[in-house]
Order: C-alpha cells, then sequence, then structure tokens
C-alpha cells in the first residue's frame, strides 16, 4: 500500500522552476529518502507533501488525502521534523512536548518518548542549553508525540557530530519498527545508505532514479572490481576467457581484475581450481556517494537544501 502518492508535481517561483515534473510512491512502513544537491527542490516538495507549500502543478495524496485540503484530517496522521526549527530559549524538553501533546486527542507517552530519545535527563533543561544532538531528538520526538502514521524529516543529522548522528540513525531505525513510515530528506549519503528501504534522486528540480541504495549504485556503476595477490605466477588467460571479465590490471604483485554479473564467483572458482590462493582479496565496491556524484554531477553537499 502506498501512504504516500506524488504526482508530476510542479512549483515555481517567479520564472524559477524548482520542481519539474516530480513523482514517487512511498510505502507502508518504509524509509524512504530523498537525496540531492542544493537547489535540487526536495525540502520544496517535502514541504508540498506536508501541506505547507501549494504547488503550481501535479497531484499529492497522503493517505488518500490531499495535505492541502484536508490539513485537519492529516494533523493527527502526519509529524513533521523540519529542516529549521526553534523554540523558545528557555522551554523545556517536557514544557515543549506537553503544549505538542495538548494538540491531540490521544497523544503518545511523553516520559516514554522523552526516555526512547535519551532525553529523561534533559527534561528540565533549557532548549537554549541542549546540544545540537539533544534539539534534533526533541525535534523528533515534536513530530512522533501525535502518536502519526507518517513521519517527514527534513535534514535532521545536519551539524551533528558522528555520536549523536549515529544514535539520530538508531531513533530513526526505532520509529520504522513501530510502524511509522518515514520521509526523510537528508544531503548524508552514509545516512541515506544506512537507513533508507528506498532513496529518490532530485536533481534540478527532477526525479533522476528511484531505487533501493544498492540499485541506485548499480545502475551508476554496474562494474565491479577484485583486487588480490595471486599466491603464484597467474597466466592472464585463465581469467581473459571468463564472460563476467572486462579487463585484467597489474600493479607490482596485485591484480586488478574488472567485470560484471557474479564476478568474484567466476574469478574465485578457477583460481581454487588450479590451485592459486588469492592472498589480502580485495572487492572494490561503488558506494551511494559515488552513484550520487555520477547521477548529479556534483558532491554530496554539506549544508540544507535551500529550496
Amino acid at each position: 500500500m502506498n501512504v504516500i502518492e506524488v504526482t508530476d508535481l510542479q512549483k515555481r517561483y517567479g520564472d524559477r522552476i524548482v520542481v519539474d515534473g516530480v513523482s514517487f510512491q512511498v510505502e507502508e512502513g518504509e524509509i524512504f529518502g530523498i537525496v540531492g544537491p542544493n537547489g535540487a527542490g526536495k525540502t520544496t516538495t517535502v514541504e508540498s507533501v506536508a501541506g505547507l507549500r501549494t504547488p503550481d502543478g501535479g497531484s499529492i495524496r497522503v493517505l488518500g488525502y490531499n495535505p492541502r485540503n484536508d490539513r485537519d484530517r492529516l494533523r493527527t496522521l502526519v509529524g513533521v521534523q523540519l529542516q529549521e526549527s526553534d523554540l523558545p530559549e528557555r522551554m523545556t524538553p517536557r514544557e515543549a512536548l506537553d503544549l505538542f501533546a495538548s494538540f491531540y486527542a490521544d497523544p503518545a507517552d511523553r516520559t516514554r518518548l522523552l526516555d526512547d530519545l535519551d532525553l529523561a535527563d534533559k527534561r528540565d533543561t533549557a532548549y537554549r542549553n541542549l546540544s545540537g544532538g539533544q534539539k534534533q531528538r526533541l525535534s523528533i520526538a515534536l513530530a512522533l508525540v501525535g502518536r502519526p502514521r507518517v513521519a517527514i524529516l527534513d535534514e535532521l543529522s545536519t551539524g551533528l557530530d558522528p555520536h549523536a548522528r549515529r544514535e539520530t540513525w538508531r531513533v530513526i531505525e526505532s520509529i520504522r519498527d513501530h510502524g511509522v513510515t518515514v520521509l526523510l530528506v537528508t544531503h548524508l549519503m552514509e545516512e541515506a545508505e544506512r537507513l533508507a528501504d528506498r532513496v529518490a534522486v532530485f536533481r534540478d528540480g527532477r526525479v533522476v532514479a528511484v531505487d533501493t541504495p544498492a540499485g541506485i549504485v548499480a545502475r551508476a556503476d554496474p562494474e565491479q572490481r577484485i583486487r588480490f595477490r595471486p599466491s603464484v605466477d597467474l597466466d592472464d588467460g585463465l581469467l581473459d576467457g571468463l564472460p563476467e571479465v572486462g579487463s585484467i590490471e597489474r600493479s607490482g604483485p596485485t591484480v586488478l581484475v574488472t567485470g560484471r554479473g557474479d564476478l568474484l564467483s567466476a574469478v574465485t572458482a578457477v583460481l581454487a581450481r588450479n590451485g592459486i590462493v588469492a592472498r589480502d582479496l580485495r572487492i572494490d565496491q561503488a558506494t551511494l556517494d559515488d552513484a550520487f556524484i555520477a547521477l548529479t554531477g556534483r558532491a554530496a553537499a554539506t549544508s540544507g537544501d535551500l529550496s
């Protein structure tokens, strides 16, 4: 079942087209990642999905509802963590959660939410005294306090140190494990690769690929590379005839075999039949970051999308 359906979405500001015919679907219970360079239209798209912006064309359905026309019905079904959000400096996590919980007829247990997000010992700390990671986790708590079926999270790891980032990832995985569908906007390829079941790659206001992280990588760079040091002299002819092998290169004692398909099994089977041990065997695989550059022509950004 698709809980989010975006079809031919369009948005412009003056003469500038920010979102140009974007379409994708998000299945129930998955973490769906959106990645792309700054200005690619990621944030405009998710804010339209959340009902915070009015598109100029196309259609959006969230749990069967129109985010703009059915905002009151969706308010208790969708939780949103925006790219930039602040609370009053003196407000505490406990006060913020109590305030947001008052908007819902059946809010989540605030005490448990603080415990789950590792904020219990900070419940009475002023917002201005929270660390960046604690503020991010609080924003997630506020998005979840209404027991939503869908959580929209925009650049939740921006500015976090590696430890805080991984703690936040653990929280997101826990959210999905509790049945919440997550729409995640990120500029961190490692984050998308770790969390997302599927990823949409945005470029210049359009979706250029939708697939699993592994599928995106395979589409952008289908070649595989194997490096090893043969235990005895290796005759290239042993591997040249394999349909999986595209090329063989040498750098000193190291052999680099490039190819496609089940390259590893094909090469190791030949080596084993000829009594050759592949020492220091290493598989050089492309990453989602490599695929991102191949699909967008740019390295992953280091700050949030402003459009």
